[in-house]
């Protein structure tokens, strides 16, 4: 050993005697170690850890984070909070916080997960009431996770051109008025429109009881900024009907805070996807939109954005773009699912040109417009044929629905025209008197109360007795009552189960009206019997 090394060891003891004396208590001397070790560490994961800055309004400021990205999950450490960063700026990252953030105050620390939200599910949801990160809120027991359950991500890209395939398989509402002159197909994105109070989600939960019948679809609900007591009525209702067994709903009350109602429909949507790429078919209704719009509004006007249009940030069309663009119809190498998109958009006083309306028109297959005045006067469901349309789904629809149902929408556009000058003549000759009844028949025929939806057998059935002399020669206030001894006329009959229950059924019938005309002649020889009687 050479002086130098001597030296130097002489050095090392004389430096650890002099620490030892400062650290007397050996808990004080491990406690300084494992301070160094922590702060090493801190800054060795200087951009995976941040300190909030400040905290307004369930927004937050936080410096570091350097390496960060758009939307993804932070944890603020100690408080069992998480959040999302939407802004990266130069010196601090602003971030939303989803939950209480009463918990936040200045100094707190936020790690980075690495990660997007993602939930997990299970087709063990079915029948369940969660929250948006998947957590049961309608006080039964815990969700049990099967080894199918998968962990998605809410964000996702939208399925591409090589994995789609055409709308062609039917998707009933058990609407008379939709499903004749409005068909929507299954991987279609059909938008709901209209004023408040016009029966908007009406048509949607019509669609969902339907799908008793086959429960073949996967139902979920997005509900976004409504009344505890409005889900708590739905779930009942559902529950009452039993079609809470294949349904999920997803609930973001209206006192949440503005990111989980921002996050919820992406929630619904990733659960819709699990059963879509299982090769299963799922209807997923976002109820509204509207309000999901104004949720991030609000967000982006906390996070210092510049607004825009109606004071919505630039990006918000793109919100639903990326949202509506995952409902799909997939091909048969990708498992032949499908996710059908029930987005529903409220109107200020029948407003279709403002800018989340016309935003929502563009991305969507289509839409059913429901108008104040009709509602009003007593046409329920109250959709305007004149600005409605199915883009694509006539090319799901059954061929028997899609002969009797062809001139309908002529007859009532034909009707609409008359009717708008017969407040300005009083003598009609026998040709425009004949249309004018004929049309009020027709919209008479269409009306159909809520929660009772038809099968497509009965719907058929209905639309042909139109033209039938059974009807034509029919007083108005009668229509509705022969409609209702019709259909339980024909469901005492056998071959009601012929034809009435399934889509595919209906097709045996293409050929002809026979079947159609030889139930309506029984159920008029049927009434002239009783009357005699």
């Amino acid at each position: 050993m050479n002086k130098n090394q001597e030296l130097y060891i002489q050095n090392l003891v004389q430096n650890f005697t002099n620490e030892r004396k400062k650290f007397l208590n050996l808990k004080i001397f491990v406690n300084y170690l494992k301070s160094l070790n922590q702060r090493y560490n801190f800054v060795k994961n200087a951009g995976k850890f941040g300190k909030v800055l400040f905290i307004k309004d369930g927004v937050v400021k936080v410096s570091g984070l350097n390496k960060i990205k758009i939307g993804e999950k932070v944890e603020f450490l100690g408080k069992n909070l998480f959040g999302m960063a939407l802004n990266l700026e130069a010196n601090s990252v602003g971030i939303v916080i989803f939950g209480e953030d009463k918990l936040i105050h200045e100094g707190v620390i936020v790690k980075r997960c690495d990660q997007n939200f993602a939930i997990k599910i299970d087709r063990t949801m079915l029948g369940r009431v969660v929250d948006v990160l998947g957590q049961p809120i309608d006080g039964k027991n815990e969700i049990k996770e099967t080894k199918n359950a998968r962990l998605i991500s809410l964000e996702r890209k939208a399925p591409g051109i090589v994995t789609r395939k055409s709308v062609h398989e039917s998707m009933l509402t058990g609407v008379k008025i939709v499903d004749a002159l409005l068909p929507i197909g299954r991987g279609q994105r059909e938008l709901i429109i209209g004023d408040r109070q016009t029966g908007k989600s009406a048509i949607a939960i019509d669609a969902i009881l339907n799908q008793k019948t086959n429960k073949d679809i996967i139902c979920v609900y997005v509900s976004v900024g409504q009344k505890k007591s409005t889900i708590r009525r739905l779930v009942e209702m559902l529950n009452m009907k039993g079609a809470l067994e294949y349904s999920i709903i997803v609930v973001s009350t209206a006192s949440d805070a503005s990111p989980l109602q921002f996050l919820a429909p992406y929630s619904g949507c990733a659960i819709g996807e699990f059963f879509r790429d299982k090769g299963e078919h799922a209807l997923i209704i976002y109820d509204d939109l509207s309000k999901h719009a104004v949720a991030y509004r609000q967000m982006s006007l906390l996070l210092r954005r510049p607004p825009g249009r109606e004071a919505y940030p630039g990006d918000v069309f793109y919100i639903h773009s990326r949202l509506l663009e995952r409902a799909a119809k997939l091909n048969e190498k990708y498992g032949s699912g499908s996710l059908t998109a029930f987005p529903i958009i409220e109107t200020q006083a029948g407003d279709v040109s403002a800018y989340i309306p016309t935003n929502v028109i563009s991305i969507t297959d289509g839409q059913i417009f429901l108008e104040k005045d009709l509602f009003n006067k007593g046409i329920r469901p109250a959709v305007n044929v004149g600005l409605s349309v199915s883009r694509v789904g006539s090319a799901a629809q059954s061929a028997v629905m899609k002969r009797l149902a062809g001139a309908l929408k002529l007859e009532l556009a034909q009707y609409r025209e008359l009717a708008r000058f017969e407040q300005f003549s009083s003598n009609n000759d026998a040709v425009t008197t004949a249309a004018l009844k004929k049309g009020k028949i027709v919209i008479e025929m269409l009306k159909q109360v809520n929660n009772n939806p038809l099968a497509v057998g009965l719907e058929a059935l209905m639309i042909y007795a139109i033209n039938t002399k059974l009807f034509t020669q029919l007083p108005l206030n009668f229509v509705r009552q022969v409609e209702e001894e019709i259909i339980n006329f024909v469901k005492t009959w056998n071959i009601f189960k012929l034809y009435s229950l399934t889509v595919d059924s209906v097709k045996k019938f293409d050929k002809g009206d026979t079947i159609f005309e030889h139930i309506i002649g029984m159920f008029e020889n049927s009434r002239i019997a009783a009357n005699q009687k």
